[in-house]
């Protein structure tokens, strides 16, 4: 699959990783959906893009507005050919804190909401229209790129709901490539290491740079840029089906 003339849908595309994604596709005279929250910078990025990228206001936990978004944009660009999955939250907390407070079920229900189960929901619509596209290089009919985490291999405190969810990302690659094969869709899944993105930003100065230090080589947060170009390989080689790719420069997180 070439990035030029490709339509590409990213959720959580406002920001972080699937800006990334955005840009490198409108960059390489791809189209672009991008799904965010109504709050997001969504619509402020589409203007800057211009014609090659659209906003489309969505809350991935509500099925009902999943239908009738990716309803939207395959009516709006008549095929959707890769979606990359990026929307995800990072409810951070222990199972019982110092003062013997217990997580919250609700605050883990919604990071598997978010991270997995509005995933999936998501992915299920795309790969409905992606299935109607015309085969082309291989028989290829589509490409979905699922963001996990490091997470998902090396959680730590306080990351249960995170890792949890990246954990299935991870675990539904391989079986869902053997499903959609039928059908000429492949999907890959790429897990990201520290990325320089609003949520990492959001830490103490004192954090990021633990987070730095701890990569083994190059020494630097990874940029958004990093995890795009990867997405492109993806896109590009169609030999690639049902794995699983860190990008992560060789760091393997400890406890805390």
């Amino acid at each position: 699959m070439r990035v030029t003339g490709a339509v590409g849908v990213v959720t959580g595309g406002a920001s972080g990783i699937g800006e990334g994604v955005v840009r490198m596709l409108t960059e390489n005279g791809g189209r672009a959906a991008v799904l965010d929250l109504p709050v997001s910078r969504g619509a402020e990025l589409c203007a800057e893009l211009g014609d090659s990228a659209e906003f489309f206001p969505l809350d991935i936990t509500d099925p009902a507005q999943v239908a009738g978004t990716v309803d939207k944009v395959a009516q709006r660009f008549g095929r959707i050919d890769v979606l990359v999955n990026s929307a995800g939250i990072s409810p951070a907390a222990r199972v019982v804190a110092r003062d013997g407070t217990l997580y919250p079920l609700e605050r883990f229900r919604q990071g598997v909401e978010v991270n997995l189960l509005g995933a999936f929901d998501v992915l299920r619509n795309v790969t409905g229209v992606m299935a109607r596209n015309e085969p082309g290089e291989d028989g290829e009919r589509g490409l979905v790129v699922n963001i996990g985490s490091i997470a998902a291999f090396e959680g730590q405190v306080g990351q249960a709901s995170y890792a949890a969810s990246k954990g299935g990302i991870v675990a539904m690659t391989l079986p869902l490539a053997r499903d959609l094969a039928s059908h000429g869709v492949r999907v890959m899944c790429v897990c990201p290491g520290t990325i320089d993105t609003p949520m990492v930003r959001a830490a103490s100065e004192e954090i990021r740079d633990y987070l730095r230090d701890a990569n083994v080589f190059p020494k630097r947060l990874g940029r958004a840029g990093d995890i795009a170009n990867v997405v492109r390989t993806c896109m590009e080689t169609t030999y690639l089906n049902g794995d699983v790719i860190r990008v992560d420069a060789a760091v393997r997180m400890a406890p805390r």
